[in-house]
């Protein structure tokens, strides 16, 4: 069956693929459109092929293809255009850089050590691999040393290809890393914490034998917060580079936007995230600008869209999704579990997850009054951390003021 039929995952991005690069007539001609195909996109859009932008109609989610078809010389040309397996070349690609040496060319890539074992492979199966389907050399660090890969060859094209293969690789596989860091405001001010105790404890005492409903389910109100986005900093350079990007961002536009001082917010409302309030997963605050304004908003959706250029966050929805998660169920077996914001990344844990009865509650408690909050800063906050005040601990952050 394996010999036979490609796996889900494959025949996904098989499909995206321009008609070109499928009818390829011989293995060397698809490997040289393919190649062409995905350094065009590196070019262009930093692989988002492989993670198309969502457009949501009537309810409907759909993926929104980024692939432009190419056109290609005539099949005689390119079959003499790569006639030996070590000729084939790709178009020229200017998202990196390939210097040449004495001895032929190289290409230079920063890659998290957490990333060295997808381009290793197992038994350095993959390593080989594109070594040989290349013809280059591929250059990693030790296990746990921070460095550069470097990729050398006599061809400047084979440099290329096993440059664009390796970025390939390393997108697809960082997308399945479990996030480590996420931008946030804090909600967690003492008066907050009070009305969201109270909250708890009306809830448990007025819909306690609803389906599913228990203590267990509600957020630690020390970390109570809005998630504008979820980042996967794998080493100490990419949380400086996100420390550094926060900073541009306030002098480009938050300032300006902000005014130079805090945000007053108002969290009031709860709703629900599913369709089915009789199986929910996750009951949020809601949260505005008590001026009206949509600040607050255009502020979110612009840090988002930077990260996103980036390459340092992947993008889920063309907004920010404003909400305080005060309910989820990936609390009942895991109280230090963060919501993933509609982001989930790594293995999904859906299956695990017991929703309860949230009818009661949003019928109860659809206009509860969390309170008002002055909001001054966006912070990269770590994952799974506590700093002194119960908050996450934070690795850099934005001031408004």
């Amino acid at each position: 069956m394996r010999k036979n039929f490609f796996p889900l995952r494959v025949t996904e991005h098989w499909n995206r693929l321009p008609r070109e690069v499928v009818e390829s007539p011989s293995l060397e001609i698809f490997k040289t459109r393919l190649d062409a195909v995905l350094c065009s996109l590196l070019r262009r859009s930093r692989m988002d092929v492989l993670r198309p932008t969502l457009i949501r109609i009537g309810g409907r989610v759909y993926r929104k293809n980024l692939i432009q078809e190419q056109a290609y010389q005539h099949e005689e040309e390119e079959e003499d255009f790569c006639a030996g397996r070590g000729d084939c070349t790709d178009e020229p690609c200017d998202a990196f850089v390939v210097e040449e040496t004495e001895k032929g060319f190289q290409c230079r890539v920063e890659v998290p050590s957490p990333l060295y074992k997808y381009i290793i492979g197992k038994k350095g199966e993959t390593k080989k691999r594109l070594e040989t389907e290349t013809r280059t050399s591929i250059s990693i660090p030790k296990p746990g040393v921070e460095g550069e890969i470097v990729i050398t060859g006599q061809h400047r094209s084979g440099v290329i290809s096993a440059r664009t293969r390796v970025d390939v690789l390393l997108d697809s596989f960082r997308k399945k890393q479990p996030f480590t860091h996420f931008l946030s405001f804090a909600l967690n001010q003492p008066a907050i914490q009070e009305k969201f105790l109270q909250f708890k404890q009306e809830v448990l005492e007025k819909c306690s034998k609803d389906h599913g409903v228990s203590s267990s389910l509600f957020q630690n109100p020390a970390k109570l917060h809005l998630t504008l986005g979820t980042l996967v900093l794998l080493n100490e350079q990419e949380i400086r580079k996100a420390c550094d990007l926060l900073q541009r961002c306030k002098e480009d536009f938050v300032d300006q936007i902000a005014g130079g001082k805090p945000l007053t917010v108002e969290v009031a409302g709860v709703e629900y995230m599913n369709d089915d309030p009789a199986m929910t997963d996750v009951l949020y605050a809601k949260v505005h600008m008590k001026d009206g304004s949509d600040r607050l908003q255009v502020i979110a959706d612009q840090l988002m869209e930077r990260f996103v250029a980036s390459g340092l966050m992947l993008k889920e929805w063309d907004r920010v999704k404003l909400h305080a998660t005060v309910m989820n169920t990936l609390f009942r077996k895991d109280p230090s579990a963060e919501e993933r914001n509609n982001a989930v990344t790594g293995k999904s844990s859906f299956k695990e997850r017991e929703s309860f009865n949230g009818q009661n509650i949003l019928k109860l408690f659809e206009n509860f009054y969390f309170g008002e909050v002055q909001l001054d800063a966006v912070r990269l906050s770590q994952r799974f951390s506590s700093d002194a005040s119960g908050y996450y601990a934070t690795s850099g952050q934005l001031t408004f003021s």
